[in-house]
């Protein structure tokens, strides 16, 4: 039986199979409300036979936003909105999951295809926070932040997830990784707080473990939480393996169920980017932290993620550029791996063999 396409259980949740849809920003909000966009962007995953489709990284608060055009969570409205794209997701057997962020010091940018670095106040842009005033390269210095708005973005983080679960979301990820708020207080490169929030790896990891612990109080029993990590920041003096694996543990203990090992994205760095390269990353951190992992990054053959979940290199295997270019990936996967196909009834007369 094909690993990738067995059931895999969650806490309360079981996903149909472990292709899993990783959180891809879309920049096409409008005041961090889902649109039409999303519901097919997404929904197309659902009937294209994933087992869990996550929502792109949606900031818990307006200041969060990656972009002026990214997702949010922070208001009823926007609450309301998604459940019609929650409701396709279950309808097609996929499990809808949200990754809540806040994207600190790389904040208040252009979407990528408008232009590069901070948007001016002029053209909607805002003030950005950090864990310290450093600047990442092309973008406006942030503020440093108080330690009363550390305290309050661990209860927006709590309220956002609470929003989540109302929204119809049955998987919550908080967003750790890629330069991000909760990687930037993580990495000495971007934290040089010289407070309880600062220096030593105890307190570097503090305001994200704060995070953890408030989300899992906030949420049921039965709602898994996902964390998502920058491995490494692939420089010298920066965040690494070896403190990912550390961390990784405590998160766990703290209430965790699966880390989704990525890497990079802090500071500008030499990535050694190929088919599989987060790999070695995804086996360290599930090995030494014995915690269950998902690995992301250039896999694209249904092959090569049997293989990895068969080595014991992850648990989930998650897919962004490969649904890009093709939403029935996992249909494609299954016929190659000789498993039951995750159509819908609609689509069984394409004769898949």
């Amino acid at each position: 039986m094909s690993q990738l396409f067995s059931p895999y259980p969650l806490r309360g949740v079981t996903l149909r199979n472990r292709v899993t849809v990783a959180p891809m920003c879309q920049y096409s909000s409008v005041d961090g409300m889902p649109s039409d966009w999303h519901l097919v962007h997404l929904g197309s995953f659902a009937r294209g036979g994933a087992g869990l489709v996550l929502q792109e990284a949606t900031s818990v608060v307006p200041e969060g936003r990656i972009t002026p055009g990214d997702a949010g969570i922070w208001n009823d409205e926007q609450v309301a909105a998604y459940r019609r794209i929650t409701d396709f997701i279950k309808s097609q057997g996929a499990v809808p999951g949200v990754q809540l962020a806040h994207a600190g010091r790389k904040a208040s940018t252009y979407a990528p295809w408008i232009a590069d670095g901070s948007v001016p106040a002029a053209d909607g842009g805002w003030q950005t926070v950090a864990p310290s005033a450093i600047a990442f390269p092309g973008y406006d210095e942030p503020r440093e932040l108080t330690v009363d708005e550390i305290n309050d973005l661990v209860d927006a983080f709590a309220v956002g997830a609470r929003r989540a679960l109302d929204a119809g979301f049955e998987v919550l990820e908080l967003h750790g990784a890629h330069g991000y708020l909760l990687h930037q207080f993580l990495s000495p490169l971007s934290n040089q707080r010289t407070d309880s929030y600062g220096g030593s790896f105890d307190n570097r990891v503090r305001f994200p473990l704060e995070v953890v612990r408030a989300v899992r109080a906030a949420i049921p029993d039965e709602v898994p939480l996902l964390l998502r990590v920058s491995a490494t920041d692939w420089t010298e003096g920066g965040w690494d393996v070896e403190q990912t694996t550390a961390f990784a543990r405590l998160a766990a203990e703290a209430g965790v169920d699966l880390v989704d090992v990525s890497s990079g994205g802090n500071v500008i760095a030499p990535i050694p980017v190929g088919p599989g390269y987060q790999v070695p990353l995804s086996r360290a951190v599930r090995e030494g932290a014995k915690v269950a992992t998902g690995v992301v990054g250039l896999i694209s053959e249904p092959e090569q993620a049997e293989q990895l979940l068969v080595d014991g290199a992850a648990d989930l295997v998650l897919l962004a550029r490969a649904l890009l270019r093709d939403p029935h990936w996992a249909q494609r996967a299954a016929v190659a791996l000789r498993a039951e196909i995750p159509a819908p009834q609609q689509y069984h007369r394409a004769g898949w063999r």
